[in-house]
């Protein structure tokens, strides 16, 4: 893949004081496709997805996307590129309705008409949020707050859309439509960068994938060849 296609991460080193979480890491994420990052707690997975939106900018490495160079940038101009998160925890705003919490994801978007439209395609995609539009966003299951959460990532239109453990926490038919929705999406022309450690979940529906350990990238490859890798097992099991 060349970059200008996608999102690349090249030799990225990212540390918390004088502690490398991140060592080396270089991976890339094609167009259309879904792209998958496994790790048990504490690979470092978080820490990559807080690089890539310059939260914590790595300390060497070059990041970018579509061929423009995201290294060091604040964050708002990184989601102005094209890219948005799905945070670990769902991390709703609360006291806000389910809309006003949709809206909140489509700031940037100064014509009324798209941010509507956006919305009809959100509540396509999520029917019960339609029917609760006026509900508090804080008073909702982990399962309807997911869709909250994924719905307001798509009210940008992203070209990329990082999702950070869409499982955790979740009952097994919140996960389940969680990750046909993230299907759904990828049908819809949108990358997507899926970090989990939900392995057999998460390697049903994924295009490729890279296994993070300790902070260093430890296999990658297609679903099938990660399903069968020992080092996807020694990350996981130890």
């Amino acid at each position: 893949m060349t970059a200008t296609e996608g999102l690349v991460v090249d030799r990225v080193r990212t540390a918390y004081d004088r502690a490398d979480v991140l060592e080396d890491v270089s991976l890339s994420v094609e167009p259309g496709r879904i792209t998958c990052l496994l790790g048990a707690n504490g690979s470092g997975k978080t820490t990559l997805i807080r690089s890539i939106l310059g939260l914590t900018p790595p300390r060497a490495g070059r990041i970018s996307f579509a061929g423009r160079d995201l290294t060091g940038l604040p964050t708002h101009k990184v989601i102005a590129a094209g890219i948005a998160c799905i945070p670990e925890g769902r991390k709703v705003f609360p006291k806000l309705t389910v809309e006003e919490n949709l809206r909140v994801g489509g700031w940037q978007e100064r014509s009324e008409p798209a941010v509507r439209r956006r919305i009809g395609e959100v509540f396509e995609l999520f029917p019960q949020l339609r029917e609760r539009r006026r509900q508090l966003a804080g008073t909702m299951s982990g399962g309807e707050q997911a869709m909250v959460s994924i719905g307001r990532g798509l009210m940008r239109a992203p070209k990329l859309l990082l999702i950070d453990e869409p499982s955790l926490g979740l009952a097994p038919i919140y996960v389940r439509q969680n990750f046909a929705i993230i299907e759904h999406i990828r049908a819809q022309g949108v990358s997507v960068f899926l970090v989990e450690q939900n392995v057999h979940q998460t390697l049903a529906i994924a295009d490729y994938g890279y296994v993070l350990a300790k902070g260093r990238v430890v296999a990658e490859g297609p679903p099938a060849e990660l399903a069968e890798n020992p080092e996807v097992h020694q990350a996981y099991f130890g």
